[in-house]
């Protein structure tokens, strides 16, 4: 049994049979996967699973205020792609988004 922790929780990658469980405590993250692959492997899958199961937060794109689109009477406001905010979970407030 693998122990990892990412984004202040704590998983376990257990061998069961020939493949492979994750838990969260108490709770089965995802059961039977990864069959007939080895240790180091299972445990780097299970990583990038777990990342892409639980995010870290999200991100929120706002109107683009500065730039608005007329098409006749009607003035319409695309996102804001290049100033989006990033919203963490474990977090009371949004701030700019970050470089991984």
């Amino acid at each position: 049994m693998k122990s990892f922790t990412y984004n202040d929780m704590d998983f376990t990658v257990e061998k069961v049979g020939n493949a492979w469980d994750i838990k969260n405590g108490n709770a089965l993250v995802a059961a039977g996967l990864f069959a007939g692959v080895a240790d180091a492997d299972a445990e780097a899958k299970a990583v990038a699973l777990v990342k892409t199961i639980f995010p870290v937060g999200v991100r929120v794109i706002g109107p683009d205020t500065v730039h608005p689109i007329t098409v006749g009477d009607i003035k319409y406001f695309p996102p804001a792609v290049n100033h989006a905010n990033f919203v963490y979970w474990n977090k009371d407030s949004s701030s700019q988004a970050k470089k991984l």
